[in-house]
C-alpha cells in the first residue's frame, strides 16, 4: 500500500532534458519508477535515451498525459519559469504535481497554489523546494535517495529533505510505506495534515513519523489535526531546538518570535496530543522502534 504514488502511477518529468532533469529522471527510473515522458516545447517529438530506456519528449503536459496516460508530473523547472510549468499542470488537471525546484519566489507560490484552489484543487501539489516522495519497492517521483530504505510499515511525512533521509536510514531496517518530503517554503501545496490523513486511511502503515521545524505554526496545526483525527502512532521531531530566537534559520519558512514557532512550542503541542517528540533524529527512531517493538 502507499499514499500518492504507487507502481502503477505513471510519471512525466518536466524539465527532464535539463542537466538536473537528466540526472534523476536517470535515478528515478533505477527505483523503477514508471516515467512515460518528458516536456519541453523545444525537443517535442524527440527521445532520450537513459541507460537503453527511450523517454519520449512531449510539447506540453496535455499532449503527454493524452499520448501516455501519464497521472504524475515531477517538476525540475528552474525558479523563473516554474510558476508557468506548474499552471500547465493544473490547467491539463494532472492529478499530482511534484515541484522539486528551489528558489521559486514566494509570490510565484502562491499564485500557483491559489490557481490549483481556483480549479477544483485536481491537481495534488507537492512542494515546492522538496526531495518528492517515495514509495520504497514501487516508484521514487523525486530526489529522494532509493537505495537508503526497504518497504514497511512506517509512513513519513517531512518538511527537511536530509532529515528525510537521515529518518530513513535510521529506520531502513523497518521499512517505510511512503515517505513524502513537504518542503519547507512558506507556501506549500500539500501539507503534514494531508500527509497525516493519507497515512491514518492507509491499512498498511502502522505508525507515523512527522518531522517539522521551526518557524510558523504548521506543527501545531497538524497537533491539533491528530488530537481529533489520527488513531495511529505518531513519533514528532522539531529540527531547530538549539537555534537563537529572532534569526531565520534555514528554510523554515518564519522568523521566530517569542514562544510561537519555536522547537519546544512545537514540542509541547505535539506532545498534548499525545505524539511523542525526540530532541534528535536518532532519538526520534529510537521512539519509533519501541512502540512498534522492533
Amino acid at each position: 500500500m502507499a499514499i500518492f504514488l504507487t507502481k502503477d502511477s505513471k510519471v512525466i518529468v518536466q524539465g527532464m532534458t535539463g542537466a538536473t532533469g537528466m540526472k534523476h529522471t536517470k535515478l528515478m527510473l533505477a527505483d523503477g519508477t514508471n516515467i512515460v515522458g518528458g516536456v519541453n516545447p523545444r525537443k517535442a517529438g524527440t527521445s532520450v535515451d537513459f541507460d537503453g530506456t527511450e523517454v519520449p519528449v512531449f510539447g506540453s503536459v496535455a499532449e503527454a498525459m493524452e499520448k501516455t496516460g501519464a497521472n504524475v508530473s515531477v517538476l525540475f523547472v528552474p525558479p523563473a519559469f516554474a510558476k508557468a510549468a506548474v499552471v500547465e499542470a493544473i490547467d491539463a488537471e494532472i492529478p499530482l504535481a511534484v515541484v522539486i525546484t528551489e528558489g521559486i519566489a514566494v509570490h510565484d507560490s502562491a499564485a500557483f497554489w491559489a490557481y490549483a484552489g481556483s480549479k477544483g484543487n485536481k491537481t495534488r501539489i507537492i512542494g515546492p523546494n522538496c526531495p518528492g516522495l517515495i514509495t520504497p519497492g514501487q516508484s521514487n517521483a523525486g530526489i529522494i535517495p532509493g537505495d537508503i530504505t526497504k518497504p514497511g510499515r512506517i509512513g513519513l511525512v517531512s518538511k527537511s529533505g536530509t532529515l528525510t533521509y537521515q529518518m530513513m536510514y535510521e529506520l531502513r531496517d523497518i521499512g517505510f510505506s511512503s515517505a513524502v518530503g513537504i518542503g519547507g517554503d512558506p507556501v506549500i501545496g500539500t501539507t503534514h495534515i494531508d500527509a497525516l490523513a493519507a497515512f491514518e486511511a492507509d491499512p498498511e502503515t502502522d505508525l507515523i513519523v512527522m518531522i517539522g521545524e521551526i518557524g510558523g505554526d504548521a506543527e501545531e496545526r497538524a497537533a491539533d489535526f491528530i488530537k481529533a483525527n489520527v488513531t495511529k502512532p505518531v513519533v514528532g521531531y522539531v529540527a531547530g531546538f538549539t537555534a537563537p530566537e529572532g534569526k531565520t534559520m534555514g528554510h523554515a519558512g518564519a522568523i521566530v518570535s517569542g514562544s510561537s514557532g519555536t522547537a519546544q512550542a512545537k514540542k509541547e503541542a505535539l506532545e498534548a496530543a499525545g505524539v511523542k517528540v525526540g530532541k534528535t533524529p536518532t532519538e526520534t527512531a529510537k521512539l519509533a522502534r519501541e512502540i512498534l517493538g522492533a
